[in-house]
C-alpha cells in the first residue's frame, strides 16, 4: 500500500498465472510472512517480496495479507492513479465472479454508503490544504523557539524566566509534533515528495526525531487501530495492561510479559530500530535538532544545565502528547482483530473530543480523531466540515460516535487503566 520502488520476482510471479480466478478461502490462506496475498477492487495481489520494499514499512501492508485492503489502499494514498503502476506487476488475478467484494464481517452497505461519503468530501474541496494555515502554524512555532532563547539571553538565567523558557519551548515542541503529524500524513501538499522533505525537517530538525520511524510505527496504528499484534501502540504490556481482554490473558504469568506478547514486541520495534539506524539522512536532521540547541543554550546554562533544561521540556512535551493521543484511543475497545469495515473498525477504536479554538490548538485538530483516522490524508482545518457527514453516516448504520469534553476525556483514560488494572488482579488472584 504505498508508491517507491518495487521489488518483484520473476520466478514467483511466473508460477501462477495473471489471470487467475480465486476464491476468498485461497487468498486467506496466503496470510504468513512468506506468502502474502490481498485483494485491492476485487484484484488479488502476491505483495509477498513487494512488502520488503513498501516505503510505509513491511508490516503496515502485511497485516492486510490474506484480505480486502481496498479501503485502506484509498484512504492512505492521495494520488491513486500514481500507485497503480506499482501494483501492475503484483497482479496474479482477481476474485471469482461468484465471490462477494467484502471478506469475513465486513458490511457491504457500510463500505458503499462511506465510499459515497468519501466521494462527497473529495467533490467539496475537503482534501485540499490551504497553505495559510500551515504556514502560521509553522510561524508560531518558530516565534515561540525564538523568544524562549531571547527571554534568557536578555533577561538572564533566573528560576523563573527558565520555567517561562521551558514552557515555551515544550509548547513548541508539542505544535512541532502536530506539524509533522500533518507532513507525515502527506496532507499538506499535493507532491508527496514535498510532503517528505518537510516531514524530515520538522520531525528531525524541530523535534529531533527520526521521520523514518514515526512513518513504520504511525501507519500500523491507523491501519489498525487497538488491534494487539498489529497496532504498535496497545502493544505495552512491558509496562500496561490495556483494554479488557489483555489483562486477563495476561495474567497466565507473574510478569505479566507472556512469551507470546513479547514475541510481538520485538517483531514490532526491532525492525523500526534496524531502519532508523541505517537511515543517515534521519540521523543527520535528527544531530542538527541537539546541535543547534546546544549552541543556543550551552553559552546560556553550561552543559549540564543545557541537559536539564531539555530534559525538563522533554518531561512537559511527553505529558501533554500522551494525555492527548490517548484520551482519543486508550479507553476505547482494545482487542484481537475482528475484520470489521473501515468505518466500524476505526469507530470502535476512537472517539472525539469537543471543538473549540482551545482544544483545535492544543491537541493539533486530534480532537476530530474519527475523521482523522477515517480520512488520514485529509487537511486537518477540513475536519470539523466533514464531521457532520461521518455523524450521519453512524447514526443511519447504529455505530457509536462519541464526543467528550476535553475534561471527560482526560478522565476516561485513568478509568480506563484502572478498569484494565482491576482485571488483570482479579483474572491474576483467581486463576
Amino acid at each position: 500500500m504505498g508508491g517507491g520502488g518495487q521489488l518483484t520476482e520473476p520466478g514467483e510471479s511466473g508460477s501462477r498465472r495473471a489471470g487467475g480466478v480465486y476464491t476468498w478461502e485461497e487468498v486467506q490462506s496466503h496470510c504468513n510472512r512468506n506468502d502474502q496475498w490481498l485483494v485491492i477492487d476485487r484484484k488479488v495481489y502476491d505483495i509477498t517480496h513487494w512488502a520488503k520494499g513498501h516505503p510505509g514499512g513491511h508490516r503496515v501492508i502485511s497485516h492486510y495479507a490474506g484480505e480486502d485492503a481496498t479501503e485502506a489502499f484509498t484512504a492512505f494514498h492521495p494520488n491513486l492513479k500514481f500507485v497503480q503502476k506499482f501494483l501492475k506487476p503484483l497482479l496474479i488475478g482477481e476474485l471469482a465472479a461468484t465471490e462477494p467484494s467484502q471478506d469475513r464481517n465486513k458490511n457491504a452497505a457500510i463500505i458503499q454508503d462511506f465510499y459515497t461519503l468519501r466521494a462527497q468530501a473529495e467533490s467539496e474541496g475537503l482534501f485540499k490544504a490551504q497553505p495559510l494555515f500551515f504556514c502560521l502554524h509553522l510561524g508560531h512555532i518558530l516565534l515561540l523557539e525564538a523568544l524562549a532563547w531571547l527571554i534568557i539571553w536578555l533577561w538572564g538565567t533566573s528560576w523563573t524566566l527558565t520555567f517561562l523558557c521551558s514552557i515555551m519551548l515544550a509548547t513548541a515542541q508539542s505544535q512541532a509534533g502536530w506539524l509533522q503529524h500533518d507532513f507525515g500524513h502527506l496532507s499538506v501538499f499535493k507532491k508527496s515528495s514535498w510532503n517528505h522533505m518537510l516531514h524530515k525537517f520538522v520531525i528531525g530538525h524541530l523535534k529531533g526525531a527520526s521521520a523514518n520511524w514515526w512513518n513504520h510505527r504511525h501507519f500500523q496504528h491507523h491501519a489498525k487501530p487497538n488491534i494487539f499484534s498489529k497496532d504498535p501502540d496497545v502493544n505495552m504490556l512491558h509496562i500496561f495492561v490495556v483494554g479488557a481482554t489483555q489483562p486477563v490473558e495476561a495474567s497466565s504469568t507473574k510478569l505479566i510479559c507472556m512469551k507470546q506478547p513479547l514475541n510481538i514486541q520485538r517483531s514490532n520495534i526491532c525492525p523500526i530500530i534496524t531502519n532508523t539506524s541505517t537511515s543517515f539522512l534521519d540521523l543527520a536532521w535528527s544531530m542538527s535538532y541537539y546541535l543547534r540547541y546546544l549552541c543556543c543554550y550551552v553559552p546560556l546554562y553550561g552543559l549540564f544545565g543545557s541537559l536539564a533544561l531539555i530534559s525538563f521540556v522533554r518531561f512537559l512535551e511527553s505529558h501533554w502528547f500522551v494525555w492527548v493521543t490517548q484520551m482519543n484511543h486508550l479507553p476505547m475497545d482494545i482487542d484481537h482483530e475482528k475484520h470489521h469495515d473501515w468505518l466500524t473498525m476505526q469507530l470502535q477504536a476512537t472517539c472525539n473530543i469537543e471543538k473549540s479554538s482551545f482544544n483545535d490548538w492544543f491537541s493539533g485538530h486530534l480532537n476530530f480523531q474519527i475523521e482523522h483516522h477515517l480520512f488520514p490524508t485529509m487537511p486537518r482545518h477540513n475536519y470539523h466540515l466533514v464531521a457532520p457527514l461521518v455523524h450521519a453516516l453512524c447514526e443511519k448504520h447504529g455505530i457509536p460516535y462519541q464526543v467528550k469534553t476535553m475534561w471527560q476525556g482526560l478522565v476516561d483514560v485513568i478509568r480506563s487503566l484502572k478498569n484494565s488494572g482491576d482485571l488483570w488482579l482479579d483474572a491474576y488472584l483467581h486463576k
